[in-house]
């Protein structure tokens, strides 16, 4: 079993999205992939299922009949496209259909400035839980501070298949401590299958690039440190942390260099603060844990 901390950090927090890149699977195997990951030993670690609202309707053709054969539904966060009214109609259309335990829980859509984030607000409601991705190269506070007004929640993307996707380690720490300041809980997706800060590759693919890569840890070990008022200077350090060696996990707090937190704040940070990230693979982050010795 991991350590008390550890367990409080992971739990239910990898959304998968095996339908996008690099994994890119068809979506009957994305589904038999979750469909055994919630049954499999490392299920307390998995979250939703990520699907775009364009293919509500193919999932409720190919769904398997036993989907929610324990009675846990199977908790879906639904993307929306170009055209929000409509990808509501058809997130609508779906729930209505009472599709075998499946439940559209949240949504997520990406605005860039204040009136897109007033629209979305206007168009999604909050009946569902709501993320805006947000870019953040720039400074993203006045953004963040309308994401708070609208009651809605952030999304930042940590990374991609290509170099130029990733955020710097300062740029995320400015977005976690806006975050944390306005009371705006948030997600992240992409570049975050491994736990710790390093070099890997891209893709999949044998011959991909290789390039940094923010770590999972990293970024959510670094948001409970922003809850507790870390300066952004140094969160940037501990988020280009790559030594896992240097944190210590037990069962009543975490310990990095001179700095920590208590098992309580880890639990209030992901309840209350960091939520969840997107991740092409449930597998990759879990075995890399193992890897580790921290699983």
């Amino acid at each position: 079993m991991p350590a008390a901390t550890l367990r409080e950090l992971l739990a239910e927090l990898i959304d998968y999205a095996g339908l996008f890149p690099p994994a890119a699977l068809p979506l009957p195997d994305v589904l038999s992939n979750f469909a055994s990951y919630r049954t499999s030993a490392d299920s307390w670690a998995l979250g939703r299922l990520i699907v775009p609202a364009s293919r509500l309707e193919e999932l409720a053709r190919v769904l398997p009949a036993d989907a929610a054969a324990d009675s846990r539904p199977w908790r879906v966060s639904a993307l929306i496209g170009g055209d929000t009214v409509a990808d509501r109609s058809i997130i609508d259309a779906f729930e209505a259909q009472k599709n075998r335990g499946v439940l559209v829980d949240a949504v997520e859509v990406r605005a860039s400035t204040p009136a897109e984030i007033d629209a979305v607000v206007q168009a999604l409601g909050t009946s569902r839980t709501v993320y805006v991705e947000i870019p953040v190269r720039d400074d993203p506070l006045m953004l963040i501070e309308r994401i708070a007004r609208g009651g809605v929640r952030a999304k930042i993307r940590t990374g991609g298949v290509t170099p130029d996707a990733f955020p710097t380690a300062a740029q995320i720490a400015r977005f976690l401590v806006a975050c944390s300041n306005h009371g705006v809980p948030f997600k992240a997706t992409a570049g975050l299958h491994h736990p710790m800060r390093g070099e890997y590759r891209l893709t999949y693919a044998a011959d991909a690039p290789r390039d940094t890569m923010f770590g999972f840890l990293n970024v959510f070990v670094a948001a409970a440190f922003a809850q507790g008022g870390m300066p952004e200077a140094t969160l940037a350090e501990f988020l280009d942390e790559r030594d896992p060696r240097s944190i210590e996990f037990g069962e009543h707090g975490v310990a990095w260099r001179e700095h920590g937190f208590t098992l309580d704040v880890a639990r209030n940070a992901r309840r209350t603060f960091a939520i969840a990230f997107g991740s092409c693979s449930f597998r990759e982050p879990i075995d890399d844990l193992q890897q580790l010795g921290l699983l």
